[in-house]
């Protein structure tokens, strides 16, 4: 049977540091989580024009993965656990802060040099509690590395993670997710099949679709029921889509600055843990 739409949240702008915004639909006024679903932030398209020096500097995080599906683009990553990695458009990184994190992140020195559009997409993935004091741990995967799944013409969807029609995506989570990204052209139809009881988003990046004969525009998430399993998306115009779906975790979240936690007790010691300089150092 078809999921019913739940909700359908818009992505609203946030300012996230002086020079950088994004669109932020999760979390929203009407909804808060859909743990392990914390928080999505779009960022861009944006042209970077030769000479700029953007970057999100060094920052903390504790907890839950921050992970990027690179639309257009390119970007590094560098952290304090010695890790370190490029991506580009088309490539997925997943990043596990576990006790603790510094990271840096934003677009590579060559496309600053050269200029040329950059965007992404950024998820909050949470991890249980008896997860959240593991080690810090670093993964990517290429757009190649990443399995094609309902194939078809007018119709190029990556698995990054979790296992679906058959194929099992190369990105390991804590949490079982299934992420697809990728595009559908317009008047073209798929049917995605999604398991009773999880949580199951799907995010319009690009242009426009009908779900369940609702449509739906971009910069909009689609927050399903969790009953039933059957969702049918037509492109009303070439699109860009990414669909997210979940085990819940069915733990208190307590989320505050770059920290997310199960109590506010943990994200308050998370900031002076931060203060302290216990997430070590990050020169870059």
């Amino acid at each position: 049977m078809k999921k019913k739409i739940q909700h359908i949240l818009a992505g609203r702008e946030k300012q996230i540091t002086k020079h950088e915004s994004v669109r932020q639909p999760l979390p929203h006024m009407d909804f808060r989580f859909a743990n392990p679903f914390i928080v999505l932030h779009h960022m861009g398209p944006k042209e970077i024009t030769p000479g700029q020096e953007l970057r999100i500097h060094p920052h903390p995080h504790r907890g839950f993965s921050p992970v990027t599906f690179q639309l257009q683009g390119e970007g590094y990553h560098k952290d304090s656990a010695g890790h370190s990695g490029t991506i580009k458009a088309g490539d997925v990184q997943w990043m596990f802060a576990g006790k603790g994190i510094l990271h840096s992140e934003g677009p590579t020195a060559a496309l600053l040099k050269s200029s040329g559009m950059q965007e992404l997409i950024q998820l909050w993935i949470n991890v249980p509690k008896a997860n959240k004091w593991d080690e810090p741990a670093y993964q990517s995967a290429t757009r190649v590395q990443q399995p094609n799944v309902m194939q078809q013409d007018g119709v190029n969807l990556r698995l990054a993670s979790g296992t679906y029609d058959g194929q099992t995506g190369p990105l390991k989570s804590i949490t079982p997710v299934i992420s697809i990204i990728g595009e559908v052209e317009k008047c073209r139809q798929i049917q995605f099949t999604a398991t009773p009881g999880y949580w199951t988003l799907l995010y319009i990046a690009k242009g426009s679709v009908t779900v369940n004969q609702e449509t739906v525009d971009r910069y909009n998430l689609i927050v399903f029921e969790k009953d039933n399993e059957e969702i049918v998306l037509t492109a009303d115009e070439d699109a860009q889509i990414l669909f997210l779906s979940a085990e819940p975790i069915d733990e208190p979240v307590a989320a505050k600055d770059n920290f997310v936690m199960n109590t506010a007790q943990e994200t308050d010691e998370a900031i002076a843990d931060y203060k302290k300089g216990l997430f070590g150092t990050l020169k870059f």
